[in-house]
């Protein structure tokens, strides 16, 4: 730890370079979760940009559609996603319970029970919680990084403060131009532990409210699905 002004020390990559250990195990860890916070954002902005773009094919197809069987095999055909996961359980559950339900033989469909009709939500209900949990996968790791790098930026701060005074000390300098570097060295954890936590805090939020935006559509989709079999007469 430097225990006097130095010329060399002129930018914060400086002041990194000439820290402390202590310092720079902490400065280690958070460039870790700083790779693995930016990691999960550029993943995540994929695959919800991704699902964006298979709402909108997935909904046209269904607006486009005369009923329910049409509807089907239309979204049957799209690349697999948390809408047709979720069309695909319900109709298949239908199915199960009338064979052939979709284009019955005699032209008219069967309805299903009250009983049954609250099976169907509850198998719609476990589909929709599934997507979400698939949606939400790996998230709260930006969560934990947002709240965790600030407290590990402030205990590189507290241990390089301490080695300067340390250093102080046992010198005895006790001047400005003995201080200051060591105090600045320390501060450079502080501010590194905020830069890791900023964007990490900013993409959860993002993305929690993505989620919970999915969620709304897919629930949605399972009352348009019954409501739609209600219209066709199989409720």
């Amino acid at each position: 730890m430097l225990q006097g002004a130095d010329p060399a020390l002129a930018t914060p990559l400086d002041l990194i370079r000439h820290a402390g250990p202590e310092t720079k195990v902490v400065l280690a860890i958070m460039a870790i979760l700083s790779l693995v916070s930016w990691y999960l954002i550029i993943s995540k902005s994929w695959q919800q940009r991704k699902v964006r773009s298979q709402k909108k094919r997935f909904f046209w197809e269904l607006e486009r559609s005369d009923g329910l069987a049409e509807a089907y095999h239309a979204a049957m055909k799209l690349p697999p996603s948390p809408y047709t996961r979720v069309l695909r359980e319900g109709v298949a559950f239908y199915t199960n319970l009338r064979p052939g339900g979709l284009k019955p033989a005699d032209g008219e469909h069967l309805p299903i029970s009250h009983t049954q009709l609250e099976a169907l939500r509850a198998i719609l209900g476990k589909e929709i919680a599934e997507e979400r949990e698939r949606a939400a996968h790996h998230i709260p790791w930006l969560a934990t990084i947002g709240s965790v790098s600030p407290f590990l930026g402030l205990l590189g701060t507290v241990l390089g403060i301490m080695n300067s005074f340390l250093g102080i000390a046992s010198s005895g300098a006790g001047n400005i131009t003995a201080v200051a570097p060591g105090v600045a060295e320390a501060l450079v954890a502080t501010a590194t532990g905020l830069a890791v936590a900023i964007p990490a805090v900013f993409a959860y939020n993002h993305f929690a409210n993505g989620i919970a935006i999915l969620e709304g559509e897919l629930e949605g989709l399972g009352d348009e699905l019954i409501g739609w079999m209600a219209r066709e007469g199989m409720l």
